[in-house]
């Protein structure tokens, strides 16, 4: 299978307590990570039961809770979090967290994986990141937030031309041609972007060969 798809009512509905256990998971065959929803029946039904990912049923995972329908109310760590749909919740391993509904069928998604098991961030989200300081024209700051990225990803083509931008813009041509030559050596097609990209019309005629 290349890939699936399916709405979340086509899931198997699994009474569990007050909450309807929807797997997802095993549905999709998704191994990457933990994948399942709970919907509740009636308000004030328990949605995630308390617990704290170190018991011998859990598999010992980070989760992230996201509630898709309805509202919830999540206890974590003893602190009260208001949750309507939308809402996003984090819980590290070791950390008491329970939930329950404030409507009728309300739907929490919770992906869980161990920590540290997704790796090293996806270099565009260093870029990404450091989009609205680019628009804002504080390209040192710019530079500062995507060149986090140079621990996990320093020979990155795409994330080293964008930092060359960066540089440019702020005045290190020294430091912008030096990410360029990453740049060009890592993802050939940085070779073209460059040659009409304004961000770089201070370094244009330093371009490494």
């Amino acid at each position: 299978m290349t890939f699936g798809a399916a709405h979340i009512d086509e899931l198997d509905s699994i009474a569990i307590g007050g909450a309807l256990y929807r797997p997802i998971r095993r549905r999709l065959g998704v191994t990457a990570f933990g994948a399942n929803a709970y919907t509740a029946q009636n308000a004030g039904d328990e949605l995630i039961e308390p617990h704290d990912e170190t018991t011998a049923g859990s598999a010992y995972h980070d989760e992230l809770y996201v509630v898709i329908e309805g509202h919830a109310e999540f206890t974590v760590d003893g602190e009260d979090v208001d949750a309507p749909a939308g809402t996003l919740v984090h819980v590290p391993q070791g950390v008491m967290r329970e939930a329950t509904a404030r409507e009728a069928g309300t739907t929490v998604l919770v992906i869980g994986n161990k920590p540290g098991a997704a790796g090293p961030i996806s270099p565009f989200e260093y870029w990404y990141a450091a989009t609205p300081a680019y628009e804002a024209g504080d390209y040192a700051r710019a530079y500062e937030i995507a060149a986090e990225g140079l621990v996990d990803h320093p020979d990155n083509g795409t994330l080293a031309y964008n930092l060359a931008c960066y540089a440019a813009l702020a005045g290190d041509k020294e430091g912008a041609v030096g990410h360029l030559r990453v740049a060009f050596d890592r993802d050939p097609r940085s070779r073209e972007w460059a040659a009409n990209d304004d961000d770089l019309a201070s370094v244009r005629d330093e371009f490494p060969s």
